[in-house]
């Protein structure tokens, strides 16, 4: 029983990570439906989708802060509370400023689920087992994701999204209590501390390593953009096929993901080509996307399948990000730097979701549809074409990390 115990308590935050990609998905399920409840347009939904990336964000730091001072127990907890009533206010509010503010706070929630996740596993399994339970948490993770994609779409369709959210917001509750009761922490050797201010002004001195930040925040649109909100509408226009088939090529994506890790990794480790692999990931999603953009027409379903998942593979680029960087710096802050490269990466969430929404609406501004906001192919299209755009953006960043990483180390050396 005792050996058992640490796969118990894994089990608690591995479940509220996996839910939270539900969460995160949401969005680009009920587009049409928010858009009828608020009379609302794109700009406005590509504002409220951006703000649980810019909640996510903003607490990274925090949240790693307080589950190093309270314990995982508590932080998990109360962040599965919060998301329950954040989703359960989105539901009850007519106000589209309290639903903006339910966005945000699920956001804010959310953070815990891979971080509290690292915690638990750093606390009750041996450290030699740390990457691999981290890979195969992420791994699991993702299933939340594939799942929240076409089954959670034809809920929407069977019961109606208020009715799901409810189911969710349920859920979010009980996994909430279920953490309260079960979870324990484990103590663990203090690790030397060291001021975050500081450690934030001295990672921002690392040429290379802010860099490289920006390329990732430049090359997740592929992931954070059109996976998580706008490619199922986008498909449901260009494909003329229904939300849950939409939603189900989508999800190949996740799917690709799962074996990306992985697959990445061991090239970048193979031939020590870290950079070499961000930057072939790079231009790779921007031409893998460019070619859905410009040849959907020739595009069977089977072949956008296999273009999402050899998208979602390349989208695991981030796994190699995270590596690089943490070569970049002293091991005391090791931890701070995968704090700081994820928060920059999900504030590239926030921008390409309010981009998006503002081009489309500068390139199709007055379209109604018995009084609700209506997008052409083309007003899709023309957003869309940031996201490869910036891909390829980042991949030259990539290049000048290298260069920059090259002179760092001489200087150093000297």
């Amino acid at each position: 029983m005792q050996k058992l115990l640490p796969w118990f308590m894994w089990v608690f935050p591995l479940a509220f990570f996996a839910f939270q990609f539900i969460l995160r998905l949401f969005p680009g399920l009920v587009i049409s439906e928010f858009f009828a409840k608020y009379h609302i347009g794109a700009t406005d939904y590509g504002l409220f989708a951006s703000l649980y990336y810019l909640g996510y964000a903003s607490m990274q730091i925090p949240v790693a802060l307080l589950l190093d001072k309270i314990g995982p127990r508590i932080v998990i907890s109360l962040s599965a509370l919060l998301c329950a009533f954040s989703t359960w206010l989105l539901v009850v509010s007519p106000s589209w400023e309290l639903a903006l503010l339910s966005r945000f706070l699920i956001g804010v929630g959310s953070v815990v689920g891979f971080l509290g996740t690292s915690k638990i596993i750093s606390q009750w399994f041996p450290q030699n087992r740390y990457a691999q339970l981290v890979g195969l948490s992420f791994s699991f993770g993702l299933l939340g994701a594939v799942y929240g994609g076409r089954p959670v779409s034809f809920m929407i369709d069977q019961l109606g999204w208020q009715e799901v959210a409810q189911l969710l917001s349920i859920t979010a509750l009980a996994l909430g209590v279920l953490t309260f009761l079960f979870l324990r922490g484990k103590s663990t050797p203090q690790e030397e501390q060291y001021p975050v201010v500081k450690s934030l002004r001295q990672l921002f001195s690392y040429k290379p390593l802010i860099i490289l930040a920006f390329a990732n925040l430049l090359m997740v649109g592929a992931l954070e953009g059109f996976a998580d909100v706008w490619g199922v509408s986008y498909l449901i226009n260009a494909k003329q096929i229904t939300k849950g088939e939409a939603a189900g090529i989508t999800s190949y994506i996740f799917i690709g993901m799962l074996f990306g890790g992985p697959i990445l990794g061991f090239f970048a480790e193979k031939f020590k080509a870290h950079h070499n692999v961000i930057l072939i990931a790079g231009l790779g999603m921007s031409l893998l996307l460019m070619l859905v953009l410009a040849f959907h027409a020739h595009l069977s379903t089977y072949a956008l399948m296999v273009v999402m998942f050899l998208t979602g593979i390349l989208c695991c680029y981030q796994v190699v990000v995270f590596a690089t960087g943490a070569q970049l710096v002293p091991i005391h802050l090791m931890g701070i730097t995968i704090a700081l490269l994820n928060c920059i990466n999900m504030f590239g969430g926030s921008f390409f979701h309010w981009s998006i929404g503002l081009i489309m609406d500068y390139c199709d501004p007055n379209t109604l549809v018995n009084g609700v906001r209506t997008y052409s192919l083309d007003a899709y299209t023309y957003a869309l074409c940031l996201i490869p755009v910036c891909s390829m953006l980042g991949a030259g960043l990539v290049y000048c990390s290298k260069r920059a990483q090259a002179n760092f180390v001489v200087k150093v050396a000297t």
